[in-house]
């Protein structure tokens, strides 16, 4: 078996829902991405024998293997072949594992892997009744951004309650209070913040053309426990979930250059070591992480004890904080020690490809370790991703 490799990672800023990014086309942010990290490298684009691009909504301007479609955008040769994934909010990084396993297989020697979502652009759809049109009555009008939608009936109800409702299930179980979950929050953006004001993103950050960003968009600087105290729970009347400790709407694209050891005309940042999924209930997707964390880390040879950095998408404080409870071994410093998504944003194609990209990156600067990225799914997955360097 050949050996996996990133050579390089990169990734717009983070746009908020109706801001920034929004005027701008799924598959022109998934352009911008994926030319920016051939011209970084120097690569060749003709080499590149597949690009695996994971997008969870594909219901508007992405419906059409967005893969294909942001490698014509961004100039490669038709010859250069793509293709879409969707494992919902880890769809990149199901990218990612699907890319490094056809270099290790030897299918391909150099793969461009990552993801994109515009939760701004994606549309509101109906569906079509089985009747003649003429007979149609009013029919549901469903938003595509987010969650569940056009339900099959056969699955129980409390399975496809919102992932809003699962955190607030996840927060009453594992007993994570709303104090906690708010000064988590308010440690991702403080982390965020600081990153960025000491230039840590700088190498992995490229801009949009025409919407440029001085860094996410969702970073509040000035956000407290006291600011989050006063916002009220969305998902119960006596919950614990607000806005302001749940990961936001967002836009954006992520890229990450996988390849064989020599292939690429640069050292490479880490190599992928291993990869694991692990499925839960539905309704417990928040705590899948935890055993595909675990997963991942058996099959590298690795223990807690080895790991030096956590990239855990944060898609809620409880849920975070669930996972970091379930990993007793592992010394929560560690975890998104330069902020997470409750500040930088989960646009949910996008966030897999952030999380490996950063923490390949993070490698780099040190020049040794291991990095565990690891992220919930919707419908009760995760996917764990192990880099050592």
């Amino acid at each position: 078996m050949t050996t996996s490799f990133v050579f390089d990672a990169v990734r717009t800023p983070f746009g908020r829902a109706g801001g920034a990014l929004s005027g701008v086309r799924p598959d022109d942010l998934a352009a911008v991405v994926m030319r920016s990290i051939v011209e970084r490298t120097g690569l060749d684009p003709a080499r590149i024998d597949d690009v695996v691009f994971g997008d969870a909504n594909q219901a508007g301007e992405d419906n059409r293997n967005i893969g294909r479609m942001g490698a014509l955008l961004a100039g490669f040769p038709t010859s250069v072949t793509g293709v879409t994934v969707n494992r919902l909010c880890a769809s990149s990084v199901e990218a990612v594992i699907q890319g490094s396993r056809a270099i290790e297989t030897g299918d391909a020697e150099i793969v461009l892997a990552g993801g994109v979502e515009s939760m701004s652009r994606a549309p509101f759809v109906v569906e079509k009744s089985p009747r003649a049109w003429p007979s149609v009555g009013n029919q549901t009008l469903w938003n595509t951004s987010i969650g569940w939608r056009m339900v099959n009936p056969a699955l129980p109800r409390h399975w496809t309650i919102s992932n809003g409702e699962s955190a607030e299930k996840i927060a009453r179980a594992w007993g994570i209070g709303r104090g906690a979950q708010d000064g988590f929050a308010v440690r991702s953006h403080r982390l965020a913040a600081a990153a960025w004001a000491e230039g840590v993103y700088d190498s992995e950050i490229v801009q949009v053309p025409g919407a440029e960003l001085a860094r996410d968009e969702g970073i509040r600087d000035d956000t407290s426990v006291e600011v989050l105290a006063g916002l009220r729970a969305l998902f119960a009347s006596d919950g614990s979930v607000t806005a302001g400790n749940s990961s936001p709407i967002n836009d954006g694209a992520s890229a990450v250059l996988l390849g064989a050891e020599g292939v690429v005309d640069a050292e490479p940042l880490a190599r992928i070591a291993s990869r694991a999924s692990h499925g839960v209930d539905p309704d417990m997707f928040p705590i899948a992480p935890i055993e595909a964390a675990n997963k991942a880390l058996a099959r590298a040879g690795y223990t807690w004890a080895d790991v030096d950095l956590v990239e855990l998408n944060e898609a809620f404080a409880s849920q975070s904080l669930a996972c970091i409870q379930g990993w007793p071994d592992l010394d929560p410093e560690k975890v998104n020690i330069h902020g997470g998504a409750l500040a930088i944003g989960h646009p949910l194609g996008a966030s897999g490809g952030r999380i490996i990209g950063h923490a390949a990156h993070e490698l780099a600067r040190r020049g040794s370790g291991v990095a565990v990225a690891a992220i919930c799914i919707g419908v009760g997955q995760g996917l764990a991703v192990v880099l050592d360097r």
